[in-house]
Order: C-alpha cells, then sequence, then structure tokens
C-alpha cells in the first residue's frame, strides 16, 4: 500500500494551531527550532536531516542537509532550503537572538551546541507542552490513515495470529510470523516512541508467565525478549506450553500513523479465573472508552473509572508486582505514546478526534497476564473502537 503526500492544506493548518498553542502557553515567544524527524514529518511532510525554523511573525523555512531533492519530491512545504552545514541558517534568522524555543524533552545537548555554535542564542526554552497539544488533536486526514492501521491491526490479530499459535513455538519465532504478516498487510514495520530512551520492536510476544515478567518500560505487560541487550518483541527460549495463555501486546504502523493493540489467546484449557478477570477488563476499557467524550478531561476519566476498581482487583492490576502502572491508557499517533495519558493529574480536555489506546490489563500469579487494548477514536458520543471489537480470549486449540 502506497501513502499520499500530506497536503500544503493539512501543513498550513498544524503550523497555525501550533503558533496558537505557542502564543497561548509562552506569549513572548519570537523564535522555533524543530530537530526531531517525527516532528518535522509532522510540520512538512517528509523526514530528512536538517532543521525546521519556525519564526513567530515570519515564514516558517525546513533546512535540509539530506536529502534535499527527495524533500522536494515529498513535501508540499513552501519553503524548503538546502545547507551543507547549520552556519548557513544565520542569515536567515530575522529575530533577536534572546530565547529560542526547543524539543527540550528530546533534543541531545551537543546537538543543540552545534546548531547553537554560530546563531548564539542566549537561552533556551521548551516547546514541547505546545507541540504535544496540536499533535493530540487529529484531522481527518490523520484519523483515515489511523483507521487503516487499525484494520491491518485487527486482520492480523483475529484472522492471521491464530493459525502461527501451536504448542512448541517460541515467542521469537510466532512474533517473527506475525510480523511478516503484518508487513505483508501493510504495516510500515516501525513501532516508535515519543518517550525519551524508550524502544519497542513490534510490541510484546509473551507467553504465559512472561507477561509478568520484570519490565523497564512504562506499560503494564512484562516481556522476556530477546536477551539482557534487547529485553523487547519475544525470547528465543520461552515456548508454549499446553493450559497457557499468550499475551500480544503490538502497535501497528500505516504511513507513519500508530494503532495499539493487545489480543489473548488460549492454548488449551485456562482457569476460570482468568476469564473472569479478563471479562472485567473489557468492561473497564468498555466504560472508559463511554466516559471519553468531549468536555471531560482525561484525569476526571481515570477518576471515575478507578473508583469502579475494588482493592481485591486492583491488585496486580496495570501490571503485575512492580510492573503496576498508574495509567489506563494513552494518546496514540505518530508515536505510539502520543500526549496525553489517561491518568490523574492531566488536565487536558477531551476533544473529538483525539486518539487513545486503552489498555486494562491484570496479571494472575504463576500464570500470565490477561486484558484488553484497542484504539479509540473520540466522537461526541466516546469512543470508537478502530481496531476490532472481538474482545473475548481466542482459543486457538
Amino acid at each position: 500500500m502506497s501513502c499520499v503526500n500530506v497536503p500544503y492544506s493539512e501543513l498550513e493548518d498544524r503550523l497555525n494551531r501550533f503558533r496558537k498553542n505557542m502564543d497561548n502557553l509562552n506569549p513572548e515567544w519570537k523564535i522555533c527550532a524543530i530537530f526531531g524527524k517525527v516532528n518535522q514529518f509532522y510540520f512538512t511532510g517528509t523526514m530528512q536531516n536538517g532543521v525546521l525554523i519556525i519564526p513567530r511573525d515570519s515564514e516558517a523555512l525546513f533546512f535540509v542537509r539530506k536529502s534535499y531533492h527527495r524533500a522536494l519530491e515529498e513535501s508540499e512545504f513552501p519553503q524548503i532550503k538546502p545547507i551543507k552545514s547549520f552556519s548557513e541558517i544565520e542569515k536567515e534568522i530575522k529575530t533577536d537572538k534572546d530565547v529560542i524555543y526547543v524539543e527540550k524533552e528530546s533534543l541531545p545537548i551537543a546537538h543543540f551546541e552545534r546548531f547553537n555554535k554560530r546563531l548564539g542564542f542566549k537561552e533556551v526554552a521548551s516547546l514541547d507542552t505546545a507541540l504535544l497539544k496540536t499533535r493530540a488533536l487529529k484531522s481527518d486526514f490523520e484519523v483515515n490513515l489511523i483507521k487503516k492501521a487499525g484494520e491491518i491491526h485487527r486482520n492480523a490479530f483475529e484472522k492471521k495470529a491464530p493459525a502461527f499459535l501451536h504448542e512448541g513455538v517460541t515467542e521469537a519465532e510466532f512474533g517473527a510470523d506475525l510480523l511478516r504478516e503484518m508487513i505483508r498487510l501493510g504495516h510500515n514495520g516501525v513501532t516508535r516512541m515519543g518517550t525519551y530512551n524508550a524502544e519497542l520492536y513490534l510490541g510484546y510476544i509473551s507467553f504465559g508467565d512472561s507477561g509478568n515478567y520484570y519490565s523497564s518500560f512504562d506499560g503494564p505487560a512484562g516481556v522476556r525478549g530477546f536477551s539482557p541487550a534487547a529485553p523487547l518483541f519475544g525470547s528465543f527460549e520461552k515456548r508454549l506450553q499446553k493450559n497457557s495463555v499468550v499475551l500480544v501486546d503490538t502497535g501497528c504502523c500505516y504511513c507513519g500513523y500508530h494503532t495499539d493493540k493487545t489480543t489473548i489467546y488460549s492454548l488449551g484449557k485456562i482457569p476460570d479465573i482468568a476469564y473472569d478477570y479478563h471479562k472485567r477488563c473489557v468492561e473497564i476499557q468498555n466504560k472508559t472508552a463511554e466516559l471519553l467524550k468531549p468536555g471531560e478531561t482525561v484525569a476526571s476519566v481515570y477518576e471515575k473509572v478507578m473508583k469502579m476498581v475494588d482493592d481485591d482487583f486492583n491488585k496486580d492490576f496495570m501490571g503485575f508486582g512492580s510492573n503496576k502502572v498508574k495509567f489506563l491508557g494513552h494518546g496514540i499517533g505518530l508515536v505510539m505514546d502520543e500526549y496525553p495519558p489517561i491518568a490523574r493529574g492531566f488536565n487536558e480536555e477531551i476533544r473529538e478526534n483525539m486518539v487513545f489506546a486503552i489498555e486494562p490489563k491484570k496479571g494472575i500469579k504463576d500464570f500470565g497476564m490477561v486484558g484488553i487494548e484497542n484504539t479509540f477514536l473520540i466522537t461526541c458520543n466516546g469512543g470508537v473502537s478502530l481496531t476490532g471489537d472481538k474482545d473475548e480470549i481466542i482459543k486457538v486449540d
């Protein structure tokens, strides 16, 4: 499946909304510099090596080191200029050199110092919140791409994955089969994260008690992974046994836009408590989606849902033991962990065309993890699933 270029009207709208958010949050701002490729893609429609300069009162300029010619082919952004070094940008800066706003959450200090060596800005401030708020609200163009990712995800998990599961297969073998099939269906093969130092390779493939294994990743599921050097994807040693569960929690990316989905499969007979806990997680997912309506805040939704979770169920809910996390879901888009999380303290107002992944999960000692995750589009009536509604545990024997 081929992707169309991002239309100029779309790029223009994104830039205008970002500037308005900067005006509201940083009234004194005069100039921004964007270095991250995902953010550059958001504003220009292409991923190249360069820097995007956004002045408050004049045209934004995308300075490209490599590849300028590819940028011209892919982007409808009006001002793309080739450079060989950052020093060539100096003559284009028409504002004073007091404060420049950058992606402080992710920009390496050394890279900024190379940029600023000739430009000489005196202070550095953060544009992160304004950018996160801008990206959180999706356009119809973006929603259509997320819907396509969701359809790929649903087909892969519901129609293809069960055929790859059998007694004796390893997590890594099953994951490789699933990844290959997802790419055949149109998945771009990348799973991008926004959080500093966070990594995913497709997602988590966890058989049995792997779902409760220790994980430094900020999510409820556990994973053994390839090795200590790559605690990702799935293990070459962990084999699927009879009478156990499989947790598959992965992203799917289409034309840069992600969905997030978790499905539980069973091989053989599993205990009734696993079905009971799973059903409760599905109920929590559906209630959360129902409450995610325009005018609410993500913090208020989190508080309302968590009041419904009794103390007994809350033990090992949203992560087993030390894996427990303090959210019910998260925004999603150009990265898996898009702003805002569904968590306490985040008073971001929910608006139509926001997109959230809702992921209630419950660990069971010496058995594994059950639960659900789907990606939801916010409408006036609440969240609508984009990744399917087959929420039950899927039997594969």
